[in-house]
């Protein structure tokens, strides 16, 4: 008995020195792995940074140069137009729009960060659903959507925009710690302006050097107040920026409304703006005036139809959108042309659009791919358009002319 005793004890004592060195090639084999995949991960790194490299942008480069936390920025107001005259009420999108884009140059031009509203007012005027809601058996013209404000990031795509001009929103947190950085500043935190020109807040270094130049100020609309309007040398981002900068969902609501809808396989595209525009008041002796003297008679159907005759051959499509809420307003055109509205791409749109904001810009990139676009008035000198008066007139009141006596060609 004594015997297997001895050998128990014998394999006891050499069965740690194997354990051993099992632990130790398994630690060996783990290293091991753990350098392969270190290897393989950072080829891969390398690779993926190679590529991203090569297509960099300016906004790629922009957001390398944030990290260093050396950039500046300009911010006119929580609300487009606010402060200022539109602050009780506001615009339509397009008047904010020009606003906007005048705001957006002038941070180009100042090589600064614009600080964008995060919302955008909409004026209830412009807010009816109208013409998407057509087809509804229980839908009305005079149907309004709620919403007296929308998201700023439902309209555009702000990453987009940051490409050209780099822009936070207002409701960030990067928003909230620049505020508190330029009270740490003193006077090198914030510049209150009002009434500069931007050539003097880019050459002054007591604006030049401020972190933030603040335009609230402002009694006046953004673009009164921040260019010279009437020298077109000044002018830095086209009318075409903003409307090429929608939402990634919108632009996609409007590609599947092309690709959807048979009709707009190849089309032309009218917009008829009437509704404000044709707004009229009496003078002190009762005469009833408008700022658009000839704008009802040349947007109706008959007119329209002799106007786009020279420029839109018969059979055609035509894309029309409008502000006109008269359900078959545009009807009589049908004998020479086939009509395409937004209702007829409700099924996409309806779950999309949620005020008519929204609407027109999806329409604005319906018509932008139109072969022949014929605007309401003339805005550039190649324009194609249904009316002679200016678009541009706020003093003017005339007699409304119903006749084609003058009518311009």
């Amino acid at each position: 008995m004594a015997i297997p005793a001895r050998i128990s004890r014998q394999h006891k004592s050499r069965a740690p020195p194997r354990t051993l060195a099992r632990f130790l090639l398994l630690l060996v084999l783990l290293l091991l792995l753990v350098v392969v995949v270190v290897v393989v991960v950072a080829m891969v790194i390398s690779i993926l940074s190679f590529s991203s490299s090569s297509s960099s942008s300016s906004y790629d480069r922009y957001k390398e140069y944030c990290k260093h936390d050396n950039h500046r920025y300009v911010y006119w107001g929580e609300r487009i137009d606010c402060p200022g005259k539109h602050c009780d009420s506001c615009a339509g999108l397009g008047h904010q729009e020009s606003s906007l884009r005048c705001a957006l140059e002038e941070a180009l031009f100042l090589r600064r960060v614009f600080v964008m509203p995060s919302r955008m007012c909409i004026n209830p005027i412009h807010n009816k659903k109208g013409i998407l809601r057509r087809r509804s058996n229980n839908g009305s013209s005079e149907d309004r959507w709620e919403a007296n404000f929308c998201a700023m990031d439902s309209l555009y795509d702000i990453d987009l925009i940051s490409r050209t001009v780099p822009v936070i929103l207002d409701n960030s947190k990067a928003w909230y710690q620049i505020l508190l950085k330029s009270t740490r500043l003193g006077k090198r935190g914030i510049a209150h302006v009002q009434g500069i020109s931007r050539a003097e807040l880019k050459e002054k270094c007591m604006y030049s050097d401020v972190l933030l130049i603040n335009r609230t100020a402002s009694p006046l609309a953004w673009f009164t107040e921040c260019k010279d309007r009437a020298n077109r040398s000044s002018v830095m981002l086209p009318y075409s920026f903003l409307p090429r900068m929608a939402s990634r969902r919108l632009r996609d609501a409007a590609e599947k409304s092309l690709q959807i809808e048979a009709l707009l396989r190849d089309y032309d595209a009218v917009h008829v703006r009437r509704g404000d525009k044709m707004a009229t008041r009496k003078d002190e002796f009762g005469v009833v005036r408008t700022l658009h003297p000839h704008l009802d008679r040349d947007t109706r159907p008959e007119s329209i139809q002799r106007r786009i005759a020279k420029w839109i051959a018969p059979g055609r499509t035509i894309f029309i959108a409008s502000n006109e809420r008269t359900p078959g307003f545009f009807s009589p055109l049908s004998a020479r042309y086939r009509l395409a509205y937004s209702s007829n791409f409700s099924e996409i749109l309806d779950p999309v659009i949620e005020n008519n904001y929204q609407l027109f810009i999806v329409e604005r990139l319906v018509m932008s791919g139109a072969k022949t676009f014929v605007k309401t008035f003339r805005e550039d000198e190649n324009d194609l358009y249904l009316t002679d008066d200016p678009k541009k007139n706020n003093k003017n009141w005339q007699i409304p002319v119903y006749t084609a006596d003058g009518e311009g060609t």
